[in-house]
């Protein structure tokens, strides 16, 4: 019997019969159900053809699906027009401390997603050596006791209740500057033996993996000796490993080397965040880019990728400076920027990034905290120096000190035809590299990239509707079943009977991403109902208010 037959059987097959086959539950009669969404185009997250019938819920699980189940429950949702799919997985956030202030998870969920990864790019919201602990332990964070590990912060996310789920990965730049400090140095035996200890323990507590951020300071002055030895210990746990690559221009073919030779000798299983090929004179390099993944896959390492549906990148300006230059504390890089010798390499370097670029056009200031700054947020750096007076590099120098290093910027520098590439690739999913953002409260004066609200929805309507580069139920799978099972959740990402009922009900004929570099805080259009754990939290398009979020880790319904 092959995996479809099986789920007919046991899932769709008792589901007709009016029964449950949720584990512990027993045999019950099909007007006990808590919610029956009715008549919809119903995709299980494998990949397969569509079911047309009924899904019902149960004690926040999926109970039974069927041609006709009825209509005794509690809530009765007319699902017919409509597709039905398992909630959205977003593998590559950075979501993390933001849920405090938009706990309701209001630009993830009005996109379908149900579940945010996050701790990427080498930092997570927790992890310190003893020593950095000892200094920390007696400070509060949002108002709760500061976390030292993985616990503490999904300990304070559970207080504060949630809208979403969560999940997070290890941040391998915070485990090395707990241990080795932010230092352009090589880890010791005893130091690497130590940051070993504490990835060990994170990952015992349910972390999903580790996550690298080699073109950030201070993960980028680790070595592949380093990495292999973490590494090992995140394949004895058979967690992820996800990496930032430590160039995604012009040597990112060599990135991509060193990616997967690290996977290679650890056994590590292997996702390549946010897969690029940055800048002009580097856009044809995706096919052997894809090529050297295909044949990593075909040696047995098991590797995956992700990618956000924009050609704008985002990051710190402190990109702008070399990662020798990096070094040390945020202050240590605030008194080079005002050392003459140094600035003239500054800004060498920052030149030769806006003439890759193809300009200081191509970047924008995502916004701004110092309100003196305010009339250069979402303007285009050029356009800055025009309102300044100022030429590209002193325009740099000045956010960077005026904005104590805090100030982002959205880069135009990929190729759409790239973005075809990739998602047509089977080994793809969409991830937003975003976070989760609200139109009301303190978030809602930055100015975010518009991929924290629209995403999947973009993926949906340009990659799926309207350039076909993947057909619907593909397109599912990659943003649902797939990402489930590269972090090992348990019993989610997929309609199965005594699963999690991570639902989203949308529109596949007007979802749409909304949302602008201007005016990012807007939502997605077409999605129409939204479960969590089998609460009801977008009704009709609105949110209901209910925070039904878990926390979960790997091999964990939740925690």
């Amino acid at each position: 019997m092959n995996r479809r037959d099986f789920l007919k059987t046991t899932a769709f097959g008792a589901a007709i019969l009016g029964i449950s086959t949720v584990p512990g539950c027993g045999v019950r009669t099909k007007d006990s159900f808590d919610t029956i969404i009715k008549n919809g185009v119903i995709y299980t997250g494998d990949g397969k053809a569509p079911i047309v019938g009924d899904i019902a819920i149960r004690n926040g699980k999926i109970a039974a699906l069927g041609k006709d189940l009825g209509t005794s429950a509690g809530t009765i949702v007319d699902a017919k027009g409509l597709t039905v799919s398992p909630g959205f997985i977003d593998i590559h956030t950075h979501t993390d401390t933001n849920l405090f202030e938009a706990p309701k998870g209001d630009s993830r969920i009005f996109q379908g997603i149900t579940t945010d990864l996050g701790g990427n790019c080498g930092g997570a919201p927790f992890v310190f050596s003893d020593e950095s602990w000892a200094g920390r332990k007696d400070t509060t964070r949002f108002g709760y006791p500061a976390w030292r590990d993985i616990d503490g912060f999904y300990e304070a996310l559970e207080k504060n209740k949630i809208g979403i789920n969560y999940a997070s990965l290890v941040g391998h730049g915070d485990i090395r500057e707990a241990v080795v400090g932010p230092y352009n140095v090589k880890a010791t035996d005893d130091q690497l033996a130590k940051m070993c200890e504490i990835l060990d323990k994170e990952l015992e507590m349910g972390a999903i993996g580790l996550s690298y951020g080699l073109e950030y300071a201070p993960g980028c002055y680790c070595d592949t000796r380093e990495m292999v030895a973490l590494n090992k210990v995140v394949a004895k746990h058979n967690a992820l490993y996800s990496i930032h690559m430590r160039n995604e221009d012009d040597h990112v073919l060599e990135a991509v080397d060193e990616a997967i030779e690290a996977a290679r000798l650890s056994g590590a299983r292997l996702e390549i965040s946010h897969l690029k090929a940055q800048n002009p004179a580097n856009f044809d390099k995706l096919d052997l880019m894809l090529r050297k993944i295909e044949d990593a896959r075909a040696e047995g390492i098991d590797v995956t990728f992700d990618r956000y549906p924009y050609t704008a990148f985002s990051t710190g300006f402190t990109s702008f400076i070399p990662i020798e230059l990096r070094d040390g504390t945020s202050q240590d890089i605030l008194n080079r920027l005002n050392d003459p010798a140094a600035c003239e390499k500054m800004k060498k370097y920052a030149q030769s990034r806006l003439d890759r670029f193809g300009g200081s056009q191509q970047v924008v200031v995502a916004g701004c905290s110092n309100p003196e700054n305010q009339a250069f947020a979402g303007k285009n750096l050029a356009e800055c120096c025009q309102i300044s007076g100022m030429d590209e590099w002193s325009m740099i120098r000045h956010l960077l000190i005026s904005e104590n290093l805090g100030v982002n910027q959205a880069t135009f520098a990929m190729k759409e035809e790239n973005l075809e590439k990739i998602y047509a690739h089977p080994l793809s999913m969409p991830a937003s590299d975003g976070s989760v953002y609200s139109p009301e409260g303190p978030l809602s004066n930055s100015l975010p990239h518009p991929r924290s609200y629209g995403t999947f929805a973009r993926f949906f309507e340009q990659f799926v509707r309207e350039k076909k580069i993947v057909d619907l139920s593909t397109a599912i799978y990659k943003c649902t079943g797939l990402p489930a099972s590269r972090m090992k959740l348990k019993e989610r990402g997929m309609l199965i009977p005594g699963y999690a009922a991570d639902i989203t009900v949308f529109n596949p004929g007007t979802i749409a991403d909304v949302a602008t570099y201007a005016q990012p805080h807007t939502y997605a259009t077409g999605i129409e109902h939204v479960f969590v754990n089998g609460v009801h939290t977008i009704k009709n398009g609105i949110h209901t208010g209910e925070l039904a979020g878990a926390t979960l880790g790997t091999g964990h319904i939740s925690r």
